[in-house]
């Protein structure tokens, strides 16, 4: 994406609601946040996260400063699959479930012991709150997630947090931001006298607040749920867990003091800010 468009090059511009957006009584705007890396604890086990990308569409009521969110077409979130440390043998063994210990013992050197976690979309985001994007210690975004462990012996829905119970997510920033803003034309350009303005923070974020449901759909019928549970320390009460995300970067674009811009005006700029 080109000059100031660059985080938001997910944005859903093209949905209704953004296009219905008259410049007037509401504006559009992208929402965008990202982190390298960082790391999060659920019960009893602390696994680094890889990075991670959050973009959301919104428009601003001009009365009332609200954001409403629009989720893009693919999900909100995306993240980068880890390895699990320690694979299966520390997902859930030693266990005194006899299957889940023959198991156990068969995983010692196999290939079969490895395990990815991607954390994945478990609902639309909400509550996004600009200023708290800007600022210390205030939740920016209600973020419901479930973690996705991929191996074989687990089969392909074994989840900690669901659509229906999710681990929500609250992250505000935990040290003093550092703030820089950025003004440039609808295609992206920079230019002081431009129609876009972008504003961003970037921070360490972190969230200790969230309750971890129990791991569901782990192995046939859910057999291995229990195993994983009891290994893991789950579920896991909210003061029990902790989410720690590494300089991470808070942007938001909307229109700039020399707008109106309307919801096609800003389609028609970040399409043109697409780069070959």
């Amino acid at each position: 994406m080109n000059g100031i468009w660059g985080p938001f090059d997910r944005c859903p511009v093209d949905s209704a609601a953004m296009l219905a957006v008259d410049g007037v009584s509401s504006d559009p705007a992208c929402i965008a946040n990202s982190s390298p890396n960082g790391s999060i604890k659920l019960g009893n086990s602390t696994q680094t996260t890889g990075a991670t990308n959050l973009q959301l569409g919104a428009t601003i009521n001009d009365a009332t400063g609200a954001f409403s969110l629009v989720t893009p077409a693919g999900g909100a979130l995306v993240s980068e699959p880890v390895n699990v440390e320690g694979g299966l043998l520390g997902l859930m063994c030693p266990s005194d479930i006899p299957l889940v210990t023959a198991i156990c013992d068969g995983l010692v050197g196999s290939p079969l012991n490895s395990v990815t976690a991607v954390v994945e979309p478990a609902g639309a985001p909400s509550n996004f709150d600009r200023a708290a994007a800007l600022r210390l210690g205030r939740p920016i975004i209600t973020l419901p997630v479930k973690v996705h462990l991929v191996n074989p012996i687990l089969g392909p829905n074994c989840y900690i947090g669901t659509d229906g119970n999710p681990i929500v997510l609250r992250p505000e920033n935990t040290t003093q931001p550092s703030i820089a803003a950025a003004i440039g034309d609808l295609d992206g350009t920079p230019n002081p006298s431009g129609a876009l303005a972008r504003l961003t923070g970037t921070s360490t974020q972190g969230d200790d607040s969230f309750a971890v449901p129990g791991a569901t759909g782990c192995g046939l019928l859910g057999v291995l749920n229990t195993a994983v549970n009891q290994q893991q320390g789950l579920p896991s009460p909210a003061g029990n867990n902790n989410l720690v995300l590494n300089n991470a970067s808070s942007a938001v674009i909307s229109e700039g003091a020399q707008g109106p811009v309307t919801g096609q005006q800003f389609s028609d700029g970040w399409h043109s800010a697409v780069l070959p």
